[in-house]
C-alpha cells in the first residue's frame, strides 16, 4: 500500500480547487450565447423539453443534464450560461413526465435508461456536436448520468452523490421519500410545491407512521398474480427471483406495469420503488430499478464514459458510490477502469456535512454540487478532452478532524484492519473482552430512538456532524467509549460491526453509530449502520429470530475518514432505531408494536467488536 499524502503536497492547484474553488476566465460574454428550446423525440414518440445554450464558436463539446426537478429550477440558467461562455454547448432536459416534457404523469425511474440513450443519440446527430459529451448533476441526475454513460458515444460523466444501485439497505428510507413522492413530477396525486415545504407540512403524518411488520413472504397482489399466473407455482424465493429476471429484460412500459400491478397504483412513485424489495427481494436496491439487471458484472462492463465519482461522507448514498467504485476498479473495461477517479468530500447529499471548524475552513461551507463546483466540472472535462487524466490523483478525500485534503492511489486505502472490542463498564478497547455480563436495553417502537443528523436528506432535520451526546443518554441506547487518546489516530476506510446480540422479539433492528467525543463532552456523529435482523443472512432468505437466542450479526457501517485527536475518544453507540430516517420495526408480524428486550454480549465466546481501518 502507498500511504496517502496531503493533497497540497501532491498538487496545490487541486488543494485550492477543492477548498475554495478557482473560477476560470470566460472567453465569451452572456450576450454571445444563443439560447433556444427544442423538444427531443424519444423512441416511443414522447417529446422531452430541452434547453440549449450555444456558444458562438461551433461545433463545440457538450455538457448535458437530464433532470426531473425542472430544467431551469434545479440548476439556475446562469450555470448553463457559464458553461456556454466557456465554449461548451450546455443542454438541460426535463425527464419525461416532469417540467414541460410529455406526458402529463410521471413514472419515477423506469424510463430513464432508454430515454438517456435516446437523448445522447440525438446529441450526436446535431450539426453543433463536435464529438465530445460530458454530463452534470447529482442524486437522480447522477443516475441519469450513469444511464447516458452506457451509450458508446458518451465521453465522460461526473455523477454526484450517486451509484449504480449495487449496494442495498436492509431497512427502508422513510421520511424524505414521503414528501418527494407527492411533490416531484406531474400527475393527479402531485402537489405543485417544493419537497422542502412538503416535508415540513407532512412532519406530523411522518412521525405518526413508518411501522414495519411485514410477513417474511409478503403475498403478491392478486393483480400481479393474474398477470403472471406462473408465480403461483413457485416458492416465494424462486418467485421473487423469476419476477426480477423478467423485469430486467422488459421495456420500460413493461417494468412500469409490474410496479403498478404490485403496488396497486396508477403511476410509479419513489415510495413504490422503495417498497418493491418485498416483491423482488431485499437485496434489490431502490436505485437498481433505474438500470435493472441480474448480472452486475455486465452492468459495470457496459459503462462507456470515463467517470469522476463525487460523493460525501454524510451522503445517504455514500455506500452505493463506494461499492460502485470498487466494482469499477474490478470489472470496468479499459480505459474506463484506469481513467476513473473518485472524490469524497465533507458534504451531505445536498448541503454541507461536516461542521466542526466551519468558521475557519471554507471547504466546510460548500455542498460540492453542480452550481458550487463549476470550476471542478470544467477542469475535469477539459482534462478528459486533452487526454491528461493521468494528471489527476486517483482518489482525493477529506480527512475530517484534521480538516485536510488527501490524495491516494486507491480506495479502500489499506487491508490492515484493527478491531476494537466492546467491554464491561461501557468500555471500547483494543483488547479482547474478558468474562462479563451482557448489557441490555428496551426498544419501544412507540418511542423510537430519534434521528439526529448524520447521512440524511432532509429539510427538517439538519444533516451532517451533529452532537449526539444527548440522544446517547437515552435508556434505549448503549454506549462504549475509549479513554481519552494519548496520541491522535486516523481512521480512514470501511467500518464493520460484529455484534453478538439477542432479542425478546421475533424481528428487530440494530443501529450502530461511531462518534468522535471531544474533550468538552460533545459526541460528533461520523457514520452509522443499520441491520434489520430478519435480513441478517442476505443474500439468503429472510429468517425470524428465536427470542433469547444469541446471534452473530454483521452491520455494515459504511466508511469514514476522521482524525481522532489527542484527548478525544472513540465512541460506539448501539440502539434499535434511527427514526424517521428509516422506518421503525414493530417487533411483530402483521401485529401491533411490541417492546423488545435487547441484549448485547461482550465476552470471550461472544466478542462484539468494530473493525476499523487505522492508518499509522
Amino acid at each position: 500500500m502507498t500511504e496517502p499524502k496531503r493533497l497540497a503536497q501532491v498538487s496545490q492547484d487541486f488543494e485550492t480547487l477543492l477548498t475554495r474553488g478557482t473560477p476560470p476566465s470566460k472567453p465569451f460574454s452572456a450576450s454571445d450565447i444563443d439560447r433556444r428550446t427544442e423538444f427531443v423525440i424519444m423512441r416511443d414518440g414522447v417529446r422531452l423539453a430541452t434547453d440549449l445554450y450555444l456558444p458562438p464558436k461551433l461545433p463545440a463539446p457538450a455538457i448535458v443534464l437530464r433532470t426531473p426537478y425542472g430544467r431551469v429550477k434545479m440548476i439556475l440558467p446562469e450555470t448553463f450560461l457559464s458553461f456556454a461562455q466557456h465554449g461548451y454547448v450546455a443542454i438541460s432536459q426535463d425527464c419525461r413526465g416532469t417540467g414541460d416534457s410529455e406526458p402529463d404523469s410521471w413514472d419515477y425511474y423506469v424510463f430513464e435508461r432508454e430515454d438517456s440513450l435516446d437523448f445522447v443519440e440525438w446529441v450526436t446527430r446535431q450539426e453543433w456536436y463536435d464529438g465530445f459529451i460530458g454530463s452534470i448533476g447529482g442524486s437522480y441526475c447522477a443516475e441519469t448520468q450513469f444511464c447516458m454513460g452506457m451509450h458508446p458515444k458518451m465521453s465522460a460523466i461526473l455523477p454526484e452523490v450517486g451509484g449504480l444501485g449495487i449496494a442495498y439497505n436492509t431497512v427502508h428510507f422513510y421520511m424524505f421519500l414521503n414528501a418527494y413522492s407527492r411533490s416531484v413530477g406531474k400527475g393527479e396525486d402531485k402537489e405543485p410545491i417544493g419537497f422542502d415545504v412538503m416535508e415540513q407540512r407532512m412532519l406530523p403524518e411522518t412521525l405518526a407512521g413508518g411501522y414495519f411488520n411485514e410477513p417474511l413472504d409478503k403475498p403478491f397482489s392478486e393483480a400481479l398474480l393474474g398477470r403472471y399466473p406462473y408465480l403461483r407455482t413457485l416458492s416465494p424465493d424462486k418467485a421473487r427471483r423469476w419476477l426480477w429476471e423478467n423485469y430486467c429484460v422488459l421495456p420500460p412500459q413493461g417494468r412500469a406495469e409490474i410496479v403498478k400491478l404490485a403496488r396497486g397504483v396508477k403511476n410509479v412513485a419513489s415510495t413504490d420503488l422503495e417498497a418493491m424489495s418485498s416483491v423482488f427481494g431485499q437485496e434489490i436496491s431502490h436505485d437498481a430499478n433505474m438500470f435493472p439487471t441480474d448480472r452486475t458484472v455486465e452492468l459495470v462492463r457496459s459503462l462507456r464514459a470515463v467517470p469522476l465519482l463525487n460523493t460525501g461522507w454524510y451522503d445517504w448514498g455514500l455506500i452505493d458510490a463506494l461499492v460502485t467504485w470498487e466494482w469499477l476498479q474490478r470489472e470496468a473495461p479499459e480505459p474506463i477502469r484506469s481513467n476513473s477517479r473518485l472524490i469524497i468530500t465533507p458534504s451531505a447529499h445536498n448541503k454541507p456535512g461536516y461542521h466542526e471548524g466551519k468558521a475557519e475552513f471554507p471547504e466546510l461551507k460548500r455542498d460540492y454540487r453542480t452550481a458550487d463546483i463549476t470550476d471542478l466540472l470544467l477542469q475535469w472535462y477539459d482534462t478528459v478532452r486533452a487526454n491528461k487524466i493521468s494528471t489527476w490523483p486517483k482518489v482525493m478525500y477529506y480527512l475530517m478532524g484534521a480538516n485536510e485534503w488527501y490524495a491516494a492511489t486507491s480506495w479502500p486505502l489499506t487491508e490492515n484492519k484493527t478491531s476494537m472490542y466492546l467491554g464491561s463498564d461501557n468500555a471500547l478497547t483494543f483488547s479482547p473482552p474478558k468474562s462479563s455480563q451482557p448489557d441490555s436495553y428496551t426498544y419501544d417502537p412507540q418511542d423510537p430512538t430519534p434521528t439526529v443528523g448524520g447521512s440524511i436528506v432532509s429539510y427538517v432535520y439538519p444533516p451532517g456532524s451533529a452532537d449526539v451526546s444527548a440522544v446517547q443518554k437515552r435508556p434505549d441506547v448503549l454506549t462504549y467509549t475509549t479513554p481519552p487518546l494519548d496520541q491522535s489516530i486516523d481512521v480512514v476506510g470501511p467500518l464493520r460491526l460484529i455484534l453478538y446480540a439477542s432479542s425478546s422479539a421475533v424481528d428487530t433492528d440494530f443501529s450502530a453509530r461511531l462518534s468522535d467525543v471531544f474533550p468538552d463532552g460533545r459526541a460528533i456523529q461520523l457514520q452509522s449502520g443499520f441491520l434489520r435482523a430478519r435480513y441478517r443472512n442476505l443474500p439468503g432468505e429472510p429468517e425470524l429470530m428465536r427470542p433469547g437466542h444469541v446471534y452473530k450479526l454483521e452491520i455494515d457501517m459504511w466508511a469514514t475518514a476522521n482524525r481522532f485527536k489527542e484527548g478525544h475518544s472513540l465512541r460506539l453507540d448501539i440502539s434499535s432505531a434511527d427514526f424517521p430516517k428509516f422506518d421503525r420495526n414493530s417487533g411483530s408480524i402483521n401485529g401491533p408494536p411490541v417492546r423488545a428486550l435487547q441484549k448485547i454480549y461482550h465476552d470471550p465466546q461472544n466478542p462484539s467488536h468494530i473493525v476499523i481501518s487505522k492508518l499509522g
